[in-house]
């Protein structure tokens, strides 16, 4: 079986962070979100991959080329615009001749449910889980394991079933893609497809996720993402380092970097190539550090992803917070990461205010951001790229 994988859009809800890099890009454990979801299909036997493409669809094209670097087949098909998951579907019209998976390039499931999710029979099947809150989505009405309808966040929701967002398409979807209609939200949807073929008399089955499902769709879920991925890492050190340089648990460590004395390293933590660490620093479990990050003498790193290129400078503390690439932090930057009253962090997002239901989390920031000395940065706060902080400055 062929997988499709849709990976065009921009991902705008994740601020700042995808100003210059396309969502599914941006790194989990050091390595971009779509590897983890290609690497998925591939251990449940999948080896021919179209991607859906478009916004940033060089930095993808440059990572992963033609697939082979993964033991892979890619084959690339441009979406000129992002008009709907239907039409994304549609692009590889032509290209498939039997039934194909399709997979979100920002959604992550295990390989084991994929392998099930093949191996289903049913005409069509989509992925579907258990949830509290069913009116927030897609939610199915179904009868024994066949699905009767998909309806899109209803007031009175029929079953907790909601739609996660993984199918097994036949041929016929694109017939049916043909003949759908814009929805309310202006876009072509798979599910209006799907309801076509299940209107038809299609065998339209479903499969409850029972192991781990992950939906990336916000910044602070990449650093949930980044915990659990974390947490499966084994150790490898191809890293200089220094005698009086202390490194507990799990602590992977590329060629090129040295960690220096001092440095007190509780994994699991992942740290990049060509890296400068130290010395005297004090990097805590839960934390990624990308290639050519430089962290300085005196500095605390806690359950954080800090980009590539990044130099985080003495006396500065980071805390639950997703730091861009080339950032450089003044001396004693600052980041709070817990509200004093303990209630839950909001953020700015699209000009919205959302609760990110965590009790701890620092700054979102993106790529090229520098800050003076002793800059202080608030819980929740959003940087965009670019911007410069300056000595003394409070951002909340």
């Amino acid at each position: 079986m062929k997988a499709v994988v849709l990976a065009a859009g921009q991902g705008t809800r994740m601020g700042p962070l995808t100003k210059n890099t396309p969502k599914v890009m941006l790194p989990i454990a050091n390595k971009p979100l779509l590897y983890h979801v290609i690497r998925s299909a591939l251990e449940a036997g999948i080896k021919d991959f179209f991607l859906v493409v478009g916004y940033g669809e060089q930095v993808i094209k440059d990572y992963f080329k033609d697939g082979s670097p993964m033991g892979v087949k890619i084959e690339y098909i441009h979406q000129e615009k992002q008009l709907g998951t239907a039409n994304a579907v549609g692009a590889v019209e032509g290209l498939v001749d039997e039934s194909f998976l399709v997979l979100n390039g920002d959604i992550i499931v295990s390989s084991s449910h994929i392998k099930k999710l093949i191996g289903c029979k049913y005409d069509a099947v989509l992925t579907v889980r258990h949830v509290e809150n069913p009116s927030e989505y897609g939610v199915l009405e179904v009868q024994d394991d066949r699905v009767l309808r998909i309806i899109e966040k209803p007031k009175v929701p029929p079953t907790h079933l909601a739609n996660a967002g993984l199918y097994v398409f036949p041929i016929s979807i694109f017939d049916a893609i043909h003949r759908t209609p814009l929805s309310v939200r202006k876009e072509y949807e798979i599910t209006d497809s799907l309801q076509m073929l299940i209107d038809e008399g299609k065998d339209v089955g479903f499969l409850e996720l029972s192991d781990k499902w992950m939906d990336i769709g916000k910044p602070w879920e990449l650093l949930e993402a980044n915990e659990y991925f974390l947490s499966n890492i084994q150790p490898l050190i191809k890293a200089e380092v220094e005698p009086f340089a202390t490194l507990k648990g799990s602590v992977s460590a590329g060629e090129g970097t040295i960690i220096r004395n001092g440095a007190y390293i509780v994994g699991p933590v992942i740290i990049g190539n060509n890296c400068d660490i130290g010395p005297n620093c004090y990097i805590r479990p839960g934390t990624s550090i990308g290639d050519k990050v430089r962290i300085g003498n005196a500095v605390e790193i806690k359950n954080s992803i800090i980009m590539k290129g990044t130099h985080i400078g003495h006396l500065s503390y980071v805390g639950d917070s997703i730091i861009g690439e080339r950032c450089n932090f003044g001396a004693g930057t600052k980041i709070a990461n817990l509200r004093h009253d303990g209630r839950t962090i909001r953020v700015m997002l699209k000009g919205k205010l959302i609760d990110s239901g965590r009790r701890k989390l620092g700054v979102i920031m993106g790529d090229d951001v520098h800050t003076g000395i002793n800059s202080m940065i608030n819980v929740g706060a959003v940087i965009e790229s670019e911007a410069m902080i300056a000595p003394g400055e409070l951002v909340k």
